[in-house]
């Protein structure tokens, strides 16, 4: 385990990129059809919350897998250091949910 920090992001930017499209060609299309507009800006936000919820979750089986043992008596004990880097990814990962 290497001592870099994690990539902060939770979603890829080309994922990123396309929900904010959606969002704004939502936006456009208000003059038009301002509740269909609506709806669709719930089924963004719905989209983003799931994709989200999903990548936290990931990196948590992740973050999980780098510090807890795997079956008794397989001798993987984790160190310290991997101790104090799994720390550390957790407490970036909560610290970035938080300025959301």
């Amino acid at each position: 385990m290497s001592d870099r920090a994690p990539d902060p992001r939770l979603l890829p930017p080309d994922e990123c990129d396309k929900l904010a499209l959606r969002l704004e060609n939502v936006v456009s299309g208000f003059v038009d059809g301002p509740r269909d507009a609506v709806a669709e800006a719930d089924r963004v936000l719905e989209d983003v919350a799931g994709r989200l919820t999903d990548a936290v979750a990931q990196r948590r089986r992740t973050l999980r897998m780098s510090w807890q043992p795997g079956e008794p008596g397989e001798g993987n004990a984790v160190d310290t250091e991997q101790l104090r880097l799994a720390l550390r990814d957790y407490r970036v990962l909560v610290e970035r949910l938080l300025r959301v």
